[in-house]
Formats: C-alpha cells, structure tokens, sequence
C-alpha cells in the first residue's frame, strides 16, 4: 500500500539520521547515559563503557532504521526501534530532573515527541498488511482440528 510506502521511511528517518550522528559524535550522548548505566550496570547486562552502550543503539536505530526505510522485516525493525526507543527516551530525556524551566520544557517535548513516534512504531510492528495475524491463524486452525475430531470421532 502506498500510505505503508511513504511512512516507514518517514519514520525510519529519524532513526537513521541520529544514528549516524550518535555513531560520529558518541560524547554527549554517552555523558547522558553514564549515572544511569551505572546504576543498572549490576543488574542489567549492559556494557561496561557508556560510549559503547550509547554506539550499540546508534547501531540498532541506522540497521533497525535502514530496514525499516526500505520496507525490509518491516515489523522485526520496528519493533528493535521501538524496543530500543524506551531505554533512550527514559535516559535521554529526563526532564523531571532538569532544573531551569527552558530545559525541563525542552527535554519534556522530546520525551513526548519520542512517545508519539514509539506510537507509530507498535502500529507499524504489529501491521500485518491486511494478513490475518499469527493469533487469528492458530484459532482458525485449532478449530478446524476440532471440527475434524469430532466429525471423525463416533457418536454415542
């Protein structure tokens, strides 16, 4: 469909742009993520290096993103993007703890704006293209085997 044509790579552009920047210019990105990697760095399996972790998910949006653009595992890139939007979103844009209202009101925007798109993406993740999807087919299925049961099964 057409709509599915144009919107993947509008979405996925995103992705792939500031992937790429993450990728050249890992540094603010990293300083963000350094308190909260090494909160969770005990429990979660997370690289130690919070350049590293930082680069990962820049990886993740250009491949995920590059994927996406091209209508590629479509669903598969948009659920890592989405997968991977969370952790960002929640490090990045922390704007409870921003002090000054510029800033708070800045991060808050790009905290709303990341769950506006992460919308996108769980519809783009779970768009069958008009498909039945796995659930409706295992039904179906299930169903047809019991008819089949019981027609092939005597009565009484």
């Amino acid at each position: 469909m057409l709509t599915r044509r144009i919107a993947r790579p509008l979405m996925a552009g995103v992705f792939i742009s500031s992937g790429i920047d993450v990728l050249r210019n890992p540094g603010p990105r990293a300083q963000r993520v350094a308190p909260v990697a090494e909160r969770f760095g005990d429990t979660l399996p997370l690289p130690d290096d919070p350049e590293a972790l930082v680069r990962l998910n820049a990886l993740v949006h250009v491949t995920a993103g590059t994927l996406l653009a091209l209508g590629k595992l479509p669903r598969l890139s948009a659920a890592a993007l989405a997968a991977s939007l969370v952790p960002t979103t929640a490090v990045g844009h922390r704007f409870w703890e921003e002090d000054s209202p510029e800033s708070r009101a800045m991060q808050q925007t790009h905290f709303l704006k990341n769950l506006a798109i992460l919308g996108g993406l769980v519809i783009a993740a779970t768009d069958t293209e008009g498909a039945p999807s796995l659930t409706w087919r295992a039904r179906r299925a299930a169903r047809r085997a019991e008819k089949r049961l019981s027609e092939a099964l005597p009565v009484g």
